[in-house]
């Protein structure tokens, strides 16, 4: 029996167990493998969801679906993901995870959502930076009922468990409601203590591609500013700092972010560079030191890398992944061809450090391979 059911947000139509047409003929889906009741008895609850949000316009489909892979395939706890994309792209989301193997399937459930912007100002908020992109700042007023969250731009590559990025909430002080890594390392090469023109945090500002979020403290903590003397809720606070800085930024949300954290620098926890590792960890020689001493956990494929031959060391890591097959024996299969890959790739900056691109990776697969990632959720 097939059950529908409107989702708070207004957008939203959540099916269990299949995916189905609305009359305008956009998708909206939520898998919920666990809603079977089955007839046993349960004694306890089974363990809250990680949850995973990203958001996804114009060619980013395959990209995207290529990260939910590597989040899927490694995560030991189940996934809540939480997909934004425009709506020419929600059937392409939900016939590719649908497709997905019953034994992947049954270790994430998902919801897709339209683009939405608070409508007095969502065309000024769309055209900010790169289309839809500052959907992120708008999750915790969007997913009211999520008390913590993920947040990942779609050119990411999990390494590493998520539940080991997930591991930092409780690590979190009183005061600290995100986290996120430095936007560099080496500030004699960074961007914003060179030409920013407005607020940013720390010495070097932060890169919110990978951004773990306590989305009830941000609903309910007073941010301090430079626009008026009283702390603002998140929501207050958004538009006003668009409008005095709008002129003066140039990586749209990314640069908001850095201003609301300038003022608000406790309300930050910093994680190291190898949860957001970039090519500019690398191309100027390698200046991530989390990364040269345990390996990469996270992989951030910005400026298109993972699809064009500038840094043919990240595109290597990405068509890996992109080409693996669920159930293939993960070592030869995924570990094998990259780590041959990347041996041609030894004459650029990045590809020297190819080791720290698979040392995490090749754990990873491991626990893949011998079965001991397996949790609650997660089924042979």
């Amino acid at each position: 029996m097939q059950r529908s059911q409107i989702h708070s947000h207004g957008l939203i139509y959540h099916f269990i167990h299949m995916a189905k047409k609305s009359s305008k003929g956009v998708w909206y889906i939520m898998r919920q493998s666990e809603a079977a009741g089955g007839g046993s008895s349960v004694q306890s609850r089974p363990e809250p969801p990680m949850h995973l949000a990203v958001v996804a316009c114009g060619e980013r489909l395959q990209e995207t679906l290529t990260m939910i892979k590597s989040a899927v395939l490694f995560s030991i706890k189940r996934l809540q993901l939480h997909i934004f994309a425009e709506d020419q792209l929600h059937a392409g989301f939900a016939e590719a995870l649908e497709s997905w193997p019953g034994f992947i399937r049954s270790r994430f459930s998902f919801t897709v959502y339209s683009i939405s912007f608070p409508s007095e100002n969502a065309a000024e908020w769309k055209k900010l930076f790169k289309p839809c992109a500052s959907q992120r700042l708008f999750l915790p007023l969007i997913l009211k009922d999520v008390d913590s969250a993920v947040y990942v731009d779609s050119d990411i590559l999990f390494l590493q468990p998520v539940d080991r990025l997930w591991a930092f909430l409780p690590q979190f002080n009183s005061s600290q409601l995100a986290a996120m890594a430095p936007e560099h390392e080496e500030p004699r090469i960074a961007w914003y203590n060179r030409f920013a023109r407005h607020p940013f945090y720390g010495r070097t500002g932060i890169n919110s591609g990978v951004m773990l979020m306590n989305m009830t403290r941000m609903r309910n903590v007073y941010f301090k500013n430079d626009m008026t003397g009283v702390g603002l809720r998140w929501e207050e606070l958004l538009m006003p700092l668009l409008q005095k800085y709008k002129l003066n930024i140039t990586w749209g949300d990314q640069d908001l972010l850095n201003i609301i954290f300038h003022h608000n620098p406790e309300c930050l926890l910093e994680f190291p560079c190898q949860w957001n590792y970039r090519p500019d960890h690398c191309i100027y020689g390698s200046n991530c030191a989390s990364a040269e001493e345990d390996g990469i956990n996270i992989l951030h494929g910005n400026r298109g890398v993972f699809h064009d031959h500038k840094q043919p060391a990240f595109r290597a890591v990405y068509e890996a992944i992109r080409k693996y097959s669920f159930g293939a024996d993960p070592v030869p299969s995924l570990l094998g061809p990259l780590e041959e890959a990347l041996l041609k790739t030894t004459n650029t900056y990045c590809g020297k450090s190819h080791e720290l691109l698979t040392r995490r990776l090749a754990r990873s697969l491991e626990n893949v391979q011998r079965g001991e990632a397996r949790g609650p959720g997660r089924s042979a």
